[in-house]
C-alpha cells in the first residue's frame, strides 16, 4: 500500500463529516501508542505548554533520583537512554527548539548534580556530550537575545 502525500490527507481530511473523522482519530490513536500519547498532548496539554514542560522536569527529576540508588552503571546509561528517549518524543511533541534545549540543560544539569559517577564509564561521558552538541545546535537556530539567556545556562554545564 503506497501512502498519500500530506496536503491530499488534508484536502480528504476537510471533506470528511466530523463524526468520521472523530471516528478516525479514535482508529488511529488505537493502533499505536505514540499516536494517542501524541493525540492526548494535542488536546489536553497543548494549550499549556509550560505546565506540560514543568511536568516533564519533574519526570527527570524523579528519573535521575532514582538512577542514584543504582549502583551499576550499565543500568544508569541504560535509565538515561530511556529517559533521553522520552526527552526526545516529548520535544517533538511541542515543537519548539527553545524548549527542547531547556530540556536537555535541565537533563545534563541534573545528570551533573546527581553525584552519579557518570565519569568512570567513557559510554555515559559520551552521552553527555552528545547532549551537548545537541544544545549547541538548537541554541545556535534560536534568536539572538534567547541565545544569550541559553548560552549562560549551557556555560554552568561544562
Amino acid at each position: 500500500m503506497k501512502a498519500v502525500s500530506l496536503s491530499e490527507l488534508k484536502k480528504e481530511l476537510q471533506e470528511i463529516p466530523t463524526k468520521e473523522l472523530i471516528e478516525l482519530c479514535a482508529a488511529l490513536a488505537k493502533y499505536k501508542k505514540d499516536n494517542k500519547e501524541f493525540l492526548s498532548y494535542l488536546l489536553f496539554e497543548a494549550h499549556n505548554k509550560t505546565a506540560f514542560v514543568n511536568e516533564i522536569k519533574a519526570e527527570i527529576d524523579g528519573h535521575i533520583a532514582t538512577l542514584q540508588s543504582q549502583s551499576n552503571l550499565y543500568y544508569v546509561k541504560k535509565g538515561l537512554r530511556k529517559l533521553l528517549r522520552s526527552i526526545t518524543k516529548y520535544s517533538k511533541y511541542i515543537n519548539d527548539k527553545a524548549t527542547s534545549a531547556d530540556l536537555l540543560i535541565c537533563f545534563c544539569s541534573k545528570l551533573k548534580q546527581s553525584g552519579i559517577p557518570y565519569h568512570k564509564s567513557q559510554l555515559i561521558v559520551n552521552m553527555y556530550e552528545q547532549q551537548i552538541k545537541k544544545i549547541n545546535a538548537l541554541i545556535s537556530s534560536l534568536h539572538e537575545d534567547l541565545q544569550q539567556d541559553y548560552i549562560k545556562d549551557l556555560e554552568n554545564l561544562y
